[in-house]
């Protein structure tokens, strides 16, 4: 199963859980799965049906174009990371 790291400012929501394993074929599921263990990340990572745009995601090292959309493998893992913008 892919391995969600969760973020310092998350941990209260999984009882200081660093990192999560959860079933899912995409982010989009995987979030799914752990909103339904630990309620209330949904509301820090999502807004309507898509991720934050405060928020990046970065799925086995590389950020993801793709955000909700992307797909895991068994063994992947995925980190977010604040968004950064500026010039």
């Amino acid at each position: 199963m892919p391995v969600i790291w969760i973020p310092a400012l998350l941990r209260d929501l999984t009882g200081g859980a660093e990192q999560v394993r959860t079933p899912g074929g995409t982010l989009r599921q995987a979030l799914d799965a752990l909103e339904a263990r630990h309620p209330g990340l949904h509301a820090r990572l999502i807004t309507g049906d898509q991720l934050r745009p405060d928020v990046a995601v970065v799925v086995d090292g590389l950020v993801s174009p793709l955000r909700v959309r992307q797909p895991l493998n068994e063994d992947s893992e995925v980190h977010f990371i604040s968004a950064s913008s500026g010039g």
